[in-house]
């Protein structure tokens, strides 16, 4: 959650009203934010173990005191003082949520950016800005407004790589502006970080200068997002002046001061969608210093082609209210309360949702009962879905008025079947000095088939890997297991080297159904198991074979038992339950390549699920091929077994 720093007495002479530190925390809670910390600038520079201040230093530190409050990631309205206080008066009912107008350009020229999209689409493809007319700044608004940017910078906008937010005295440059994607060294003007010496930089320098000075050390991180393209986007103006170079800074010449009273606002993106909410949050934020409170000029954005014919164009900031619905009874029964329809719609105004208004439910759901409608403002592009409808009337409602209720049905959870069997397996595999480990469930298709002697089938495959070991979804646990063997060769194999994973594999079935749908793949869980060391270890793993079938309560055929010499002893087992082993013969299965010729054996099951008292294969074991070992560049002979837990339940 992002936290934000507000000054207490500011933000208790935005709302008109003063709290103690409790009762500000009361109100913080019903609203749906918390606070977090109440200090001060002296109090957090004693907290730091890395900074050690005089005490002269520390006398010269401010005693003002500071509220850190929690806000929710998604709620972009808050991450000012300027939002905090505004939505906190619109809930205790001081004003009304305000409406916002986009009113019409004063000037044509100011109003137009022009983008050359044939340049811009290589690095940076989307630009939206907006005018604010006659803003009055002072010193606490001047600093809100950047730390607004900051905190969009380091949330929605990903640290600047979706979106960088550039802004503007109109004043001081000239339109038309336009938005172009140029050489590096090409761009040639002064940095706002060097304002006081009025060095120059082109866009090379100007890189490896922020990649090295100490005192431009908070741009660094930004460098690396352009800095090998060979084209730099730029903002400039009517005269071709540079007013930004985004992401990383703007230009000296169209600086925000004190005595700045229209703004140019321009965002440069990746993703226009995440464009048009970071600049609609700073336009709702601060447009109330504006001459005409909320009011905001709009900017037309034309993209235009190598011949210079415009080939797109949008008029932004958007700012337009947009209208949701959600069922009255979905509402009620998700918070637990009973409020009547227009009960809900007044509940609205609280959470600048309002107007609402009740509309008849659908034709054929009357069951559902009434629509709730709400007005969504540009602040609260949050609003997704009728669950976010229904958490802000929780909220207007306020939590310590849901009245507590014992639940309709009763019910005890305990975990799944199969589950619970993997974790009791653990255990005993681990009990029996195996060591687990936690495979990727991606691997590249050699892995999972040619590197085991494999033919390649059907599996789950993904459409755009992001490397080649990543390509499709395992249908084995082994490799995962033989690799962890490859990039452990420093351990000790004298007395055998022992590990096992129980996990899910994935396999088509174009017959596999889940709430009505053919999904075209299911999950299976096994258990996988080697052991590696100066002998083959077969006999080791063939006792882990026996040990996980009488765990899990299946009995040796009496053949099988026969076979073994009679050296077994009866333990209690489920009723009709049997397993037993024979011989994987070379080219009787497609896991047979897998394995030593004449060194491996398939693990059969008879259980009441099966029809007619047929043995089901249920899992294999044996002593790896010499090649397989080489693919994986395992240097001592080793045993695997795999086994499919879902029949043993």
């Amino acid at each position: 959650m992002p936290t934000v720093a507000v000054s207490r007495d500011a933000l208790f002479a935005h709302l008109g009203r003063t709290y103690t530190d409790e009762e500000f925390d009361e109100l913080a809670f019903e609203f749906g934010v918390e606070l977090d910390e109440v200090t001060s600038e002296r109090i957090e520079a004693t907290k730091s173990d890395t900074v050690r201040l005089s005490a002269s230093e520390l006398a010269r530190l401010s005693d003002e005191v500071i509220y850190k409050i929690d806000v929710p990631a998604n709620r972009y309205d808050l991450l000012c003082i300027e939002g905090i206080s505004r939505s906190l008066k619109v809930f205790l009912g001081d004003m009304d949520a305000p409406t916002y107008d986009v009113v019409k350009a004063s000037d044509e020229k100011a109003s137009t950016m022009t983008v050359i999209k044939s340049n811009t689409d290589t690095i940076r493809p989307y630009v939206v800005c907006a005018i604010l007319r006659d803003v009055t700044f002072d010193e606490a608004r001047y600093q809100s407004f950047i730390e607004l940017q900051d905190q969009l910078h380091r949330n929605l906008c990903r640290n600047r790589t979706l979106v960088a937010i550039g802004t503007h005295d109109l004043d001081a440059v000239k339109g038309p502006f336009s938005y172009d994607a140029r050489s590096p060294a090409d761009i040639k003007f002064v940095p706002l970080t060097h304002t006081d010496d009025g060095r120059e930089f082109d866009g090379v320098s100007l890189m490896e200068h922020y990649e090295t000075d100490a005192g431009c050390k908070h741009l660094k991180p930004y460098v690396p997002i352009i800095k090998d393209s060979p084209l730099y986007p730029v903002v400039l103006d009517g005269e071709e002046t540079v007013l930004s170079l985004p992401p990383i800074i703007n230009g000296s010449k169209s600086r925000i001061t004190l005595d700045t009273k229209n703004v140019l606002i321009e965002c440069t993106a990746t993703d226009l969608t995440k464009a048009n909410i970071v600049l609609d949050t700073v336009v709702a934020m601060f447009s109330e210093y504006a001459a005409v409170p909320f009011s905001v000029e709009p900017v037309t954005v034309n993209y235009v082609d190598e011949n210079k014919n415009v080939v797109d164009s949008y008029v932004t900031p958007q700012m337009y209210a947009r209208k949701e619905t959600a069922s009255v009874k979905f509402v009620n029964s998700l918070i637990g309360i009973d409020v009547d329809p227009e009960s809900m719609a007044t509940l609205c105004n609280k959470i600048q949702l309002g107007p609402a208004r009740i509309l008849p439910a659908a034709s054929g759901d009357d069951d559902e009962g009434p629509l709730l409608e709400v007005t969504v403002p540009p602040t609260r592009s949050d609003i997704l879905h009728a669950v976010d409808i229904a958490e802000d009337i929780g909220i207007a409602y306020g939590y310590n008025n849901i009245v507590k209720t014992v639940p309709k049905t009763c019910t005890v959870g305990r975990e799944q079947p199969l589950n619970q069997l993997g974790d009791l397996l653990r255990e005993e595999i681990g009990r029996a000095g195996y060591v687990e480990v936690l495979t990727h469930g991606l691997c590249s298709t050699n892995d999972n088939f040619t590197a085991l002697k494999r033919s390649i089938t059907a599996a789950v495959s993904l459409s755009n890997p992001a490397n080649v070991e990543y390509e499709v979804v395992r249908t084995t646990l082994l490799p995962g297991l033989l690799k962890c063997l490859q990039h452990n060769k420093s351990m000790s194999f004298a007395g055998g080297f022992k590990l096992f994973e129980i996990s899910d594999v994935v396999l088509p079935d174009d017959k596999h159904v889940m709430t009505e749908t053919i999904v075209g793949a299911r999950n299976s869980r096994r258990v996988c198991a080697t052991y590696s060391g100066p002998t083959s270890g077969f006999e080791v793993v063939h006792g882990l074979v026996d040990r996980i079938m009488t765990l899990c309560e299946v009995a040796p055929r009496a053949d099988y038992v026969a076979s073994s010499g009679n050296a077994h002893v009866v333990v209690h087992c489920k009723e009709g339950w049997y397993y037993t082993i024979r011989e994987l013969k070379t080219g009787t299965s497609d896991l047979s390549g897998t394995y030593f010729p004449g060194r491996a054996a398939e693990i059969l099951l008879t259980s009441p699920k099966n029809s007619g008292g047929e043995m089901e294969v249920i899992g294999t074991f044996g002593i790896l091929h010499p090649e397989v070992l080489g693919s994986f560049d395992i240097l001592y002979p080793t045993t695997a077994v795999e086994l499919n837990l879902d029949p043993l339940l």
